[in-house]
């Protein structure tokens, strides 16, 4: 018997001291809520849950963007719808004017009037129409630059995205067979396009898009696109040409056209909307909406106060109407996506919710199962505690 060191009271005081800690994390675990609550109870777990929760931020924050995109859409259609409107009465005054029963100089004169207020507003609407201060129909937001080329007598509208900032040349060489040869400059400073003349033949703008897509094309299929210039020998993917017929036999005198920089009249760009969690491509949506005001829709000098102008008229309200028909249809399909990203960004987010709580949320059942042991087994340390204390004393009997 030892009365210096008392094993058995060493033992029970150790036991509560470990008994007291989780008890201590129990009611920690149960009045918080959270599995977790320090790095030491679950470091791997901690990690993992807390990459999850930037996640899920992400995600919320990304449906909160698709659901200002949808509201900045739907402003910019809800101009349009009315420029539609506006475009529909022009083309029935301009039918009308164009019936031989009607005056210039009175009934005509009420109706071009009448024209000319509509392209105002149409215009008003154009500069006016914004969201959050982002102009939406102006031009702002056109995905495109565009270079005009002076060929001979005609002029024509070469257009392409925003990232090439180049010149566009176009030339015909009567030494050259018949034939469309384009040169793009890897660094997406310049498109040299030349057609032969010599044996003949006519090209179509049709047919000079196609041979400026494919030479884009083979360049960036050749691997001698350095990274930085990508995005601007991918913007001649969209090359467009505007003009009638070229027939090229007649200008063959014509040794070059004018180059002209394709930055010239682009906008800032289209509206780049973050609608995932992460940077990558796939989770940016670019809105691009082109001039609608009167320039933009070709009917800036639309004149019926005569009967051959409201014939001509009639062909140009046409093509604008169509114009604004398909930027609205393309702003309603981007509505619709975005709509399904929401809900599948919803989806993503109920997921990832569920499998963070699986690992920082508490179990409240279990852990007051352990909590109701942990304090018997406390209560019990405590009784035993004393009764170990009180094991020296028996020393005193040998004492008498």
């Amino acid at each position: 018997m030892r009365i210096q060191h008392n094993i058995a009271a060493l033992n029970s005081h150790r036991q509560l001291g470990v008994n007291n800690n989780n008890i201590a994390k129990s009611l920690e675990k149960l009045s918080s809520g959270y599995g977790i609550n320090r790095a030491g109870d679950d470091a791997a777990g901690l990690a993992i849950s807390e990459k999850m929760r930037a996640q899920i931020k992400g995600l919320e924050a990304a449906t909160s963007n698709a659901q200002d995109a949808i509201s900045l859409v739907q402003t910019a259609e809800g101009g349009l719808q009315e420029v539609h409107s506006m475009l529909n009465r022009m083309q029935e005054l301009a039918t009308k004017s164009s019936n031989g029963t009607y005056t210039d100089d009175v009934d005509r004169e009420a109706l071009q009037e009448e024209v000319s207020a509509l392209i105002d507003e149409i215009n008003r609407i154009s500069s006016s129409t914004n969201f959050n201060g982002i102009n939406l129909l102006d031009g702002t937001l056109t995905n495109e630059n565009s270079a005009t080329i002076q060929f001979g007598s005609s002029q024509y509208t070469a257009s392409m995205g925003k990232a090439f900032v180049g010149t566009v040349s176009l030339q015909a060489d009567k030494l050259k067979d018949t034939g469309i040869a384009v040169t793009v400059d890897k660094a997406g400073a310049s498109v040299k396009i030349v057609v032969g003349t010599k044996t003949g033949g006519s090209y179509t703008t049709s047919d000079i898009e196609n041979a400026v897509r494919t030479a884009a094309e083979n360049l960036l299929n050749g691997g001698s696109v350095a990274a930085g210039d990508e995005d601007k020998i991918k913007s001649l993917l969209s090359f467009k040409l505007e003009g009638n017929k070229m027939d090229f036999n007649a200008l063959a005198e014509v040794a070059e056209s004018t180059s002209a920089n394709a930055a010239a009249n682009g906008g800032k760009g289209a509206l780049v909307l973050q609608i995932g969690d992460t940077n990558e491509s796939f989770n940016n949506l670019a809105v691009g909406i082109n001039s609608m005001n009167a320039t933009g829709l070709g009917i800036n000098d639309v004149d019926i106060s005569t009967r051959d102008g409201a014939a001509a008229a009639i062909e140009k309200i046409k093509t604008a109407i169509n114009t604004v028909s398909t930027q609205r249809g393309q702003l309603g399909a981007i509505q619709n996506r975005l709509e399904h990203t929401i809900n599948n960004l919803g989806v993503t987010n109920e997921n990832i919710t569920a499998a963070e709580s699986r690992i920082r949320d508490v179990d409240m059942a279990k852990e007051m199962m352990n909590f109701t042991k942990n304090n018997v087994l406390l209560q019990s340390a405590q009784a035993m505690l004393a009764q170990a204390n009180m094991q020296p004393q028996s020393v005193l009997q040998l004492l008498q």
